[in-house]
């Protein structure tokens, strides 16, 4: 084995292992901890998560003072750009689409989410400059069409019916784009700042965008309607599926590129569909089986453009 390849596993051996671990407390987030939050407004919920998540890590300032202080207005919209569309907008649309759990599958909603990788590969191509094959446009078409076959089956959705599945999708795919967007920002966010830094400006930039939407929507003033047990839920999500969580992902992110951490959020779905069967004895119907496999092969696909030419141009 030469040196390079040598170096390439020590320092990046075990990173895509942290984006996996990561993605796995999300999912169980998802499934076992966010619907205990159903009867709270949904920006409520992330502004709660992101206050206390920002409080718990301010003592990172202090060791990283001199850090903040350099940092280029770039970096600045960068980690804006994260709090906007990871911390605010892509965690608003996922939690109200688990917020549909009574009304649709769970599995649906999570695996919908997981067009991430494609909106990911995307975005890297249009603000990172990165250049993909002509076979990605197809293969994320084929994804899509997956992801409307794992979500209605043969059938078209009645809007009018009053049936939740459309919805649920719809902020699923919301969710799903941001998150995508939202990696692409957090690679470049991470460009010139500590994974601990990191995590600490994501969540404290967050805590203010979501004091704006809180605000201006006046659902602050539902605040009294956590209970002392809701209050628990938060914490527990705060030093597990929320801040932890995000620690983790950032410090596998900062050795990875973004293109291989979208492919190992993948574990997302995996676990998910593992505890809604524990859980709920949630399964899918074979109609859906069959949207998941197109699904999952095409993002595969799709993704194995970028990591082919990652792990080439590691072992150069």
């Amino acid at each position: 084995m030469s040196e390079k390849k040598i170096k390439f596993l020590k320092s990046d051996g075990f990173a895509p292992f942290y984006v996996i671990l990561a993605a796995s407390l999300w999912a169980i987030d998802g499934v076992a901890l966010r619907p205990l939050l159903y009867n709270l407004p949904v920006s409520l919920v992330v502004f709660t998560e992101s206050v206390i998540v920002a409080v718990l890590l301010t003592p990172i300032i202090t060791k990283h003072t001199g850090s903040i202080k350099s940092l280029a207005y770039k970096d600045w919209f960068a980690f804006l750009g994260v709090a906007i569309f990871g911390g605010a907008l892509g965690t608003m649309a996922i939690t109200k689409a688990l917020f549909y759990v009574n009304y649709v599958n769970l599995s649906i909603v999570i695996l919908m989410q997981k067009l991430q990788p494609v909106f990911a590969l995307l975005l890297a191509a249009i603000v990172l400059k990165e250049r993909l094959p002509f076979n990605f446009f197809f293969w994320a078409a084929v994804a899509i069409s997956g992801a409307y076959l794992m979500t209605f089956g043969f059938t078209i959705p009645d809007v009018n019916a009053g049936d939740k599945t459309h919805l649920a999708a719809l902020f699923a795919l919301i969710a799903a784009f941001s998150f995508g967007f939202s990696t692409v920002l957090s690679k470049r966010a991470l460009l010139n700042v500590s994974f601990e830094l990191g995590t600490y400006l994501r969540f404290a930039i967050s805590a203010i965008v979501m004091l704006i939407i809180v605000t201006i929507t006046r659902t602050i003033t539902s605040i009294g309607m956590i209970s002392s047990n809701q209050v628990i839920i938060f914490f527990l999500i705060a030093f597990t599926t929320g801040g932890t969580a995000i620690f983790l992902y950032y410090y596998g992110l900062k050795k990875i590129s973004a293109s291989v951490a979208a492919i190992c959020e993948l574990a997302f779905p995996l676990t998910a569909i593992v505890l809604e069967y524990v859980l709920r004895k949630n399964i899918l119907g074979p109609v859906q089986w069959l949207g998941v496999m197109v699904l999952v092969v095409s993002i595969f696909k799709v993704s194995g453009f970028k990591i082919s030419s990652f792990l080439k141009s590691k072992s150069k």
